[in-house]
């Protein structure tokens, strides 16, 4: 009996087995097909367009590669003003977008409740339509016998904007105040979603905490809301201003011959002069322009922290 009722001997515990290295070089596998991606159609047309700024010749005889630098500092010394007036719209648009989107987003964040999904939708309402048919409505709002061109000059704004330069007489279509209308309303969105997301992130105890400390509204702001925001801030300007500042399609539906942008002149160098050198100098000039601008408005802003 006493026999039948010990316990078998324990079994000797097997040693944990080395994790296998296929596992680890799956995050590897899953990422090559977006390096791949970016290889065959950014990293490669990128290498071709910067082969093509240094060439010579014409579409008839062709093009060689002859290092012709010189493509680049005729260019920007012929297309300044473009470039400038570029950075100027890009530049109003994204502080318009700013001052027009961060209220709505801190609605939508903290006081829309339930209306918070119906508010979402409508912000993002454009883009269920097209960039073109969205920019060619803005002709028929603008419009000189439309209702808001009778409505500004009813109140006399028509006479100080034509004063400020940015309309011309009792007109606002082909003036830069039609392609900066232009540029807000088509990239308000990509300003609101940012802030809107870094604001939703936001703690509420810390407004309540800052009541707490008897601190007022616009104080609370100030020091709480605002600075948390930052990121959203950031991130809603650069994705504002960058695509803002190479358009071309609000300043050509929307402008003039005076308006043109530096992107109506990437466009026309590609495709009507066809001048391929040039063009592609133009797009790396302002590149290259963008990214120095981007750089030192990250470190000027204090944050990495990008939503």
């Amino acid at each position: 009996m006493a026999t039948l009722t010990e316990a078998p001997p324990a079994a000797p515990e097997t040693p944990a087995k080395a994790p296998r290295r296929r596992g680890r070089r799956t995050p590897y596998w899953l990422l090559l097909p977006g390096i791949l991606w970016l290889l065959v159609f950014f990293a490669l047309p990128m290498v071709y367009q910067a082969s093509t700024s240094v060439q010579t010749g014409s579409l008839e005889e062709g093009y060689e590669v002859t290092w012709h630098f010189a493509t680049y500092w005729n260019a920007l010394s012929e297309y300044w003003p473009q470039f400038l007036r570029s950075v100027l719209y890009a530049g109003s648009a994204t502080i318009l977008c700013l001052l027009l989107g961060y209220p709505l987003a801190y609605l939508i964040a903290f006081r829309a409740g339930r209306w918070r999904n119906l508010i979402m939708i409508l912000v993002i309402a454009p883009f269920f339509t097209s960039f073109l048919i969205r920019t060619l409505a803005w002709k028929t709002i603008l419009a000189d016998s439309g209702p808001v061109v009778g409505a500004l000059d009813a109140l006399h704004v028509l006479d100080v904007t034509s004063w400020l330069g940015v309309t011309a007489g009792d007109r606002v279509l082909a003036t830069p105040l039609a392609v900066v209308c232009g540029l807000t309303y088509n990239f308000l969105p990509f300003m609101i979603l940012p802030l809107y997301t870094s604001l939703e992130r936001i703690d509420g105890r810390l407004h309540e905490a800052a009541g707490d400390l008897y601190a007022r509204p616009f104080t609370t702001f100030r020091k709480v809301t605002f600075p948390l925001s930052m990121p959203g801030v950031v991130s809603g300007t650069l994705l504002t201003f960058i695509p803002a500042s190479g358009d071309y399609v609000n300043a050509d539906l929307l402008g003039s011959t005076d308006t043109r942008m530096i992107g109506n002149v990437i466009q026309s160098q590609f495709l009507r002069i066809l001048d391929y050198p040039t063009a592609a100098a133009l797009s790396f000039i302002l590149m290259f322009a963008i990214l120095i601008m981007v750089t030192l408005y990250i470190r000027k802003s204090g944050t990495e922290d990008l939503v």
